[in-house]
């Protein structure tokens, strides 16, 4: 399995992040991709990678919800500043010995959910970062809450771009999800949700969406499945969500693990290439 959606390198993992990692390991999950969020905890993120080369892997990207909480323009630059730099270094020679390499430009996106009079903000850091994926040939992994329409029309405008990625925490409707597949070199994020009693999660993902669109996410520390609703959630967890989608498809757990993990890889090609450890 892979959980191609964790923030491990957050806080709520300061503590125990080793055990957190020795769990997800003992559990089946073979790589873990943490995405970014905002500009000030980027070094972290690219501290616990390292330390985890071949098993935790980064990615670069400003979250909607951190717009306003830098200064955006400063924030975005100094991140395209360090992409740069780490892309640099994964083609000096032995560099991939020591450095994951960045594989998606994420977590970014657009969210109204609680707040949207940056909607012209969040948009224009949206569509700049999009415009990085394009130039440096990464997939985009892309946050989207209360703001489906927008976020449609903005990637409408990139649809002959040949861009990838994933549609991240995907929980909407199966119109919606028809919506999102129409791009078709993108994904499905497909997480605890789907084990929640009163989700309609279940009946989207059997009727609308194949498993060959889906991957895996925990979306650590957030969103604990069923069994573990409530608590801090983690990595390990993502093996509840592969076994709600055996029942789903009735299909055996291990096909499923080895779908998604197709699905994974075909997204995040150079998580394929560097498997230290």
């Amino acid at each position: 399995m892979i959980d191609t959606h964790s923030h491990l390198d957050g806080n709520e993992f300061a503590e125990d992040l080793e055990e957190v990692i020795q769990r997800a390991k003992d559990a089946g999950v073979k790589k873990i991709f943490i995405p970014a969020i905002c500009l000030k905890d980027t070094p972290n993120l690219f501290k616990v990678c390292q330390a985890h080369a071949g098993y935790l892997y980064p990615m670069v990207g400003l979250h909607p919800e951190n717009i306003m909480d830098e200064d955006y323009h400063h924030a975005l630059n100094q991140m395209e500043q360090l992409l740069q730099t780490a892309l640099k270094a994964e083609h000096e020679t032995n560099s991939s010995d020591t450095q994951p390499p960045i594989i998606a430009i994420g977590e970014v996106g657009l969210d109204f959910y609680w707040d949207d009079t940056h909607k012209a903000e969040q948009i224009e850091a949206f569509e700049r970062q999009i415009d990085w994926a394009d130039r440096y040939g990464l997939p985009l992994v892309i946050h989207t809450r209360n703001a489906h329409a927008e976020m449609m029309n903005i990637m409408e405008k990139y649809r002959d771009r040949n861009l990838c990625g994933v549609f991240h925490c995907f929980t909407g409707t199966e119109e919606e999800a028809r919506d999102l597949l129409s791009f078709p070199n993108f994904m499905l994020g497909i997480g605890g949700v789907l084990t929640f009693k009163k989700s309609t999660l279940k009946e989207v993902v059997k009727n609308a969406i194949p498993l060959s669109r889906i991957v895996l996410e925990t979306d650590s520390p957030y969103m604990a499945p069923v069994p573990n609703r409530g608590k801090r959630n983690e990595s390990a967890y993502v093996k509840h969500v592969a076994e709600a989608l055996a029942d789903i498809y009735s299909k055996d757990f291990p096909e499923i693990v080895l779908q998604t993990t197709e699905n994974a890889l075909k997204v995040f090609k150079k998580a394929t290439f560097f498997t230290k450890n």
